[in-house]
């Protein structure tokens, strides 16, 4: 235990020292003001070789675990969430490359190399009114002779709008009705027929700047594709990984903004003075409860990230359960981040209301957490049907 908390102390000073992150804080009240996309924070980022954390080290990386990502991804979201949020992207799709790597697949390696040659990769696989997510697709997947694919659709939320050079996405090929398949791979953001929508004027994570972006006759290269998969739940190493990398570092952004929401909460309560009570508002004992139960609620939601993390990087097989506890901790986490997110505000009382006060952004950036996929709404089937289909 010792050795890991020491690990991660370590890692988080050559990555994200209090001073980079002071600077972050700073400026992501700027960002969101704004409402324009955080170069500087990537700047910075890319040249602390955050962008290549899970790179390996047989390809010049420092070949990171998901359980240290984690952590650093918690620690920067106390900061910038939504830098947080669109880095997350990025990493998925490179951590995605390494769990396969781990799992003795090298079909995306050259996800390790581009990654090294400064390319940005972003995620392109939520669509509009698509529940299914990656057990389907809107978008048409047209086969071409040299076995490449044409797709036409939108995809939706794509993190990193403005700098995106590399997109993982897919699509759905209907040649044979009775077969369709769906069909992964990357795009490259040069590629005609990609528009990247420039409406983006949300409630909050507004620097991630996750427009949609849509395909018209895109060419999917034939190298470029990377999985076949037939439509619906079918088991396969590339979907596993992309849930894994996504549910968790998900999850990790909104542990870290529940962790600054409390801390910033306490402070408030520390702050102000109550008449009645002729003491600050940390002694009066409805205000400590409110604050001890979001604190509550929040304790569990790291310890899950790490556990998962860690099972996941030593090859933990957790078999049919392992979609149950994936999305458990990002909805867990996702929720406690709007609950504390909540107390915080009513510890601060109308200080924290105003726009100019962190908590303010931070209550607004936690509400995104309703929208990654799956929603609880398409979730509750799942965990219902666990317990209570045969």
């Amino acid at each position: 235990m010792t050795d890991r908390l020491t690990r991660h102390a370590e890692l988080a000073e050559r990555y994200l020292p209090d001073e980079l992150l002071a600077r972050f804080r700073e400026r992501a009240a700027v960002y969101d003001r704004e409402n324009r996309f955080f170069d500087e924070d990537l700047a910075e980022l890319t040249e602390r070789g955050y962008l290549l954390l899970f790179v390996p080290e047989a390809h010049g990386g420092p070949g990171l675990s998901l359980d240290e990502v984690s952590h650093l991804q918690q620690r920067l979201a106390t900061a910038a969430p939504a830098t947080a949020l669109a880095v997350n992207m990025h990493l998925m799709c490179t951590g995605v490359a390494k769990a396969l790597t781990d799992r003795g697949d090298h079909s995306l390696d050259e996800v390790f190399t581009e990654a090294l040659a400064g390319e940005i990769f972003a995620f392109g696989i939520s669509e509009p009114s698509n529940d299914w997510v990656m057990q389907d697709s809107k978008t048409a997947a047209v086969p071409q002779a040299d076995g490449g694919y044409l797709l036409n659709g939108v995809k939706i939320f794509t993190s990193l709008s403005p700098v995106w050079t590399r997109l993982i996405t897919h699509g759905r090929d209907d040649t044979d009705p009775d077969d369709p398949m769906l069909v992964y791979g990357f795009l490259e953001r040069g590629a005609d027929g990609i528009t990247v929508s420039d409406q983006w004027d949300v409630m909050g994570m507004r620097a991630s700047q996750s427009r949609a972006t849509i395909l018209k006759d895109v060419r999917m290269a034939p190298e470029r594709v990377n999985r076949r998969i037939a439509v619906g739940r079918v088991l396969d190493l590339l979907t596993f990984a992309i849930t894994s990398n996504f549910q968790l570092l998900i999850g990790s952004v909104y542990a870290g903004v529940a962790r600054r929401a409390l801390d910033l909460g306490a402070a408030g309560l520390k702050k102000r003075r109550s008449a009645k009570a002729g003491a600050t508002y940390a002694e009066v004992p409805e205000s400590r409860t409110r604050l001890a139960d979001a604190h509550l609620d929040y304790l569990a939601v790291p310890a899950q990230l790490e556990a998962y993390c860690r099972d996941f990087d030593e090859l933990l097989d957790h078999g049919a359960r392992w979609p149950l506890l994936l999305v458990s901790a990002r909805l867990n986490a996702s929720t406690a981040a709007r609950r504390a997110a909540e107390a915080a505000l009513m510890c601060t009382s109308g200080g924290g209301f105003d726009n100019g006060h962190e908590l303010s952004r931070l209550y607004r950036d936690a509400t995104a957490g309703l929208f990654h996929p799956p929603s609880a709404d398409a979730a509750r089937p799942m965990f219902a049907a666990a317990l209570l289909d045969d």
